[in-house]
């Protein structure tokens, strides 16, 4: 199944870390600079699933075990990877391609998988995503994301929306904390409607606090200041990946604001498209974004491709390298944007 080549990332990651030296790069050169080129070299694939094939990709269930097998993956990425960094000695260069390369791991097969999951209706498989949110220290995007972010998506509302002209440097800047902010916003709701206490077996974000926490606290035993740094450094990577997707996802996009003061509904139209197989393939479809919003309790083996949605010039890695130079990436997708929907 083509799915199989989603765990690239940390086969090779594991790999160039396992031997080190300008290996411990591995996963950076593969996810920034080999997949942008084979991506301008592979076909595009645009074709939409029949309704035979959605039932019987439904009921395979292999679909949901390649999910689920990313949480041992993840997971033992990252203590073989601490533990190599803290019993080995091992120049300063190894160990920030090392943490580089650990952090893409967490960021693709970690948060990305966390996020499909996280829609998902059985709690365990709700479960399993805020597993995989841990390494990354973003186990408040479970909340956000689904509470706020598709509720607010191409609105001033969401801190994961990129404005019209906005960098990503300062994207990141404003998602990162806005999210956060966003997330006790919504508990603290969540709380009063429920009449719960803040101490509730159901308030999500102080679990969260009392797990990360924890987490860090664990690593520290075993692997000591050094697993401990290079574990939240990783972790940093791993969000910042996230929302580098954020930002290319729904650029410069906006709803329209209604008489009644609200916007429109969340269409098609409100997330950029991509159809290019290789970013489809390694992350789960998250590329067919727009689907994704228009219907969100839609696995990723069925999502579809719209012809109203604003499509991409490339893939998501490519995407993600052209906005870490802003005047590039400004002059290729402002004027794909259409007038009226500029954020």
């Amino acid at each position: 199944m083509k799915y199989l080549l989603s765990y690239i990332i940390p086969i090779v990651g594991v790999l160039g870390i396992y031997y080190g030296g300008i290996l411990s790069y591995t996963a950076l050169l593969f996810a920034f600079v080999l997949f942008p080129i084979l991506e301008l070299l592979l076909p595009i694939d645009k074709e939409n699933y029949t309704e035979p094939e959605v039932k019987n990709r439904l009921k395979n269930k292999l679909f949901d075990v390649l999910l689920y097998l990313n949480v041992p993956i993840v997971y033992g990425s990252l203590v073989f990877t601490l533990y190599k960094i803290s019993h080995i000695n091992l120049t300063l260069f190894e160990i920030i391609g090392m943490t580089i390369s650990l952090g893409i791991i967490l960021g693709s097969n970690g948060i990305n998988v966390a996020h499909e999951l996280g829609h998902r209706e059985k709690l365990f498989e709700r479960i399993l995503g805020k597993i995989l949110l841990i390494p990354s220290h973003y186990t408040h995007f479970f909340i956000e994301h689904n509470h706020g972010h598709h509720l607010d998506v191409s609105t001033p509302k969401d801190p994961s929306t990129a404005k019209y002209n906005q960098n990503l440097y300062a994207f990141w800047f404003q998602t990162v904390f806005g999210t956060y902010i966003k997330a006790w916003q919504i508990q603290k709701k969540l709380n009063q409607s429920e009449n719960r206490s803040f101490f509730s077996l159901k308030n999500d974000m102080f679990w969260f606090t009392l797990i990360q926490i924890s987490y860090l606290i664990i690593l520290f035993y075993f692997f000591g200041s050094v697993g401990l740094i290079v574990a939240l450094l990783a972790g940093i990577v791993g969000f910042l990946l996230l929302e580098s997707i954020n930002y290319i996802e729904h650029y410069g996009l906006k709803r329209k604001l209604l008489p009644s003061g609200r916007y429109e509904r969340v269409s098609e139209k409100h997330s950029w498209n991509s159809n290019h197989v290789l970013g489809r393939i390694i992350l789960y479809e998250l590329t067919r974004h727009s689907d994704h919003h228009f219907k969100s309790q839609k696995k990723y083996q069925i999502l579809e491709y719209h012809d109203v949605s604003p499509q991409m010039p490339f893939g998501y890695p490519t995407s993600i390298v052209l906005a870490f130079f802003p005047p590039l990436w400004f002059a290729i997708m402002n004027k794909r944007i259409p007038l009226e929907m500029k954020s």
